[in-house]
């Protein structure tokens, strides 16, 4: 080993992967599931952020060891402790031929604050962008803010023109209609699309106007990618030669591809946090049978369902010893992360107790939501945890599902869950944006009206905080943690916050995990610890 949805038929599968119809350089991918949306503002996913980051490009980009690197500015620089000026690169066109300016960096702040999407926290509702001339853009925020740029990695630049020509209009993923942007792009990167068949294959070839062209060492000219849900079906393929790429590997067969002539795997730990959430929101739990009644917005709940968990079984004999057991939301290589938190012990009695104390000596019942589709070993993880729970009497009803029926479940305005299992990676990898997305009240406005079920769409602080937890003491000191520039001091508050929702149980850390790509022997990649495949430093021998 190295360190570092629709199902398709049989047929439709053999003749996606058929050897000898490829050139030497395209790279032949398959995944557990499939993009969710080629509009890059929809949904932030790990797969899907990371596969539109080909074809798409941010102001600035993560390098190989996640070290911020220019993009489409050149450089920036902080004129004061509210003013940012960002220089473009000049050169650049759009996919359809037309220039990069600063009226499409305008038109993307615009658009990524709007409606339904999903990354409103990229840019407060309050900054002011302005563009000085056609290279030229300032950031003006009201309060000083020495990571404003970190998150942009992923806060993809679309073309104003492309994006009002097919009136494309605001992100929305709850609508049954599809706007152009759904199965079209019109990006600045690498890779234009070239065929989009939701469920069955994307195929994608090397842009030749990029404006980056030699300056990354891949050769890869043609992607064609395979949603494979079925992971024996994903590793025979590999193991075949009809796949040059597959992820994820489940920890059982990485042996086997290790030992397989041709084949290899590419493994080591990442950045996400796999967490529970626990429902404190709804008055009535998911699955508990009495109206009005939610036992975990008690915190003796729901420490009592953190001790019933046992994270190193789970580390062991479902992931192989391939995990690391997490105390923090955040992992190591994250700024915040500190290893004087632990975790609350395994220990089923002290959970009984715990439950008894809060008035449930025999438990109670709830749905528990579960992927199997999403993260390494998913549905067996979420379903030994349901074991477990049932040790102390909880009986965690688990709904296993593919990733688009799961994600619909959990998600406003079903959250149709008691226990969830999620993964979290920051995307700033500083911790304010885990207390930020997951840990402030949710909210719909910097006033503080509060956010209501229906209006998902106008969330800004508190995005991905889907269990409802909220503690006006940590509002307060994320709002501190965002302005101070101090480093010692922003660290001290961010230990601050962490201890209190620690204290709290606001949601139970699991593990992170170890991701494991199968890797056929010719092919070379780069597997970054944020999980993010970047086909631009893939190498397929000739």
């Amino acid at each position: 080993m190295r360190s570092l949805t629709r199902n398709t038929s049989a047929l439709a599968l053999a003749i996606a992967l058929s050897p000898g119809l490829l050139a030497a350089e395209t790279l032949r991918f398959a995944g557990a599931g499939d993009v969710f949306s080629m509009d890059p503002y929809v949904v932030e996913e790990v797969f899907t952020s990371g596969f539109l980051g080909n074809v798409y490009e941010g102001l600035i980009r993560r390098g190989p060891d996640l070290e911020i690197l220019p993009a489409l500015a050149e450089s920036w620089e902080l004129l004061s402790p509210t003013h940012w000026r960002f220089h473009l690169r000049e050169g650049v066109t759009f996919h359809d031929g037309s220039p990069f300016t600063s009226d499409d960096v305008l038109y993307s702040a615009e658009r990524v604050r709007s409606g339904a999407s999903d990354f409103k926290n990229r840019l407060a509702a309050d900054t002011q962008v302005v563009a000085v001339d056609d290279y030229t853009v300032d950031f003006i925020t009201t309060e000083p803010n020495p990571i404003l740029h970190f998150t942009w990695a992923n806060w993809y630049i679309m073309s104003r023109a492309w994006g009002e020509a097919n009136n494309i209009g605001v992100p929305d993923k709850g609508s049954e209609v599809e706007n152009y942007a759904t199965l079209h792009e019109n990006g600045t990167g690498p890779y234009v699309l070239t065929t989009r068949e939701p469920g069955v294959r994307t195929v994608l070839k090397s842009n030749p106007n990029w404006w980056g062209a030699g300056t990354v060492p891949g050769n890869v000219t043609e992607v064609e990618y395979t949603p494979v849900p079925n992971a024996a079906t994903r590793v025979a393929a590999l193991l075949s030669g009809q796949l040059d790429v597959v992820y994820p590997v489940p920890v059982q067969d990485m042996a086997r591809i290790e030992a397989t002539p041709g084949a290899h795997v590419e493994a080591g730990p990442e950045v996400r946090t796999m967490y529970l959430t626990m429902n404190q929101w709804r008055d009535t739990l998911p699955g508990y049978p009495v109206e009005g009644v939610n036992p975990m917005k008690d915190r003796r709940v729901r420490e009592a369902v953190y001790r019933a968990i046992d994270v190193e079984a789970i580390r062991d004999k479902i992931l192989r010893g391939q995990s690391s057991p997490s105390a923090l939301m955040v992992a190591p290589g994250v700024n915040g992360y500190s290893a004087d938190f632990q975790r609350y012990p395994f220990d089923p009695e002290a959970s009984k107790a715990l439950l008894a104390e809060a008035g449930y000596p025999d438990g109670f019942s709830m749905t528990m939501q579960c992927s199997n589709d999403m993260y390494v070993s998913d549905e067996a993880i979420c379903l030994a945890v349901s074991n477990m729970l049932a040790a102390v009497g909880i009986d965690a009803n688990a709904n296993v599902q593919a990733r688009a029926q799961y994600l619909e479940a959990i998600l406003a305005p079903n959250m149709d869950f008691g226990l969830a299992m999620l993964g979290t990676t920051p995307a700033s990898l500083d911790s304010h944006i885990a207390l930020y997305s997951l840990h402030m009240c949710p909210r719909v406005s910097p006033e503080g009206e509060i956010w209501a079920l229906e209006d998902q769409s106008k969330i800004v602080a508190g995005k991905s905080n889907f269990a409802g937890y909220c503690n006006p003491e940590v509002d307060r000191l994320a709002g501190e943690i965002l302005r101070e520039t101090d480093v010692d001091t922003r660290n001290d508050l961010i230990h601050q916050a962490w201890t209190i929702t620690t204290d709290d149980v606001a949601y139970i850390p699991l593990h992170q995990t170890w991701a494991a790509w199968g890797v056929r022997e010719g092919v070379d990649i780069e597997v970054r610890a944020d999980n993010i495949l970047d086909w631009r430093y893939i190498t397929i021998e000739q």
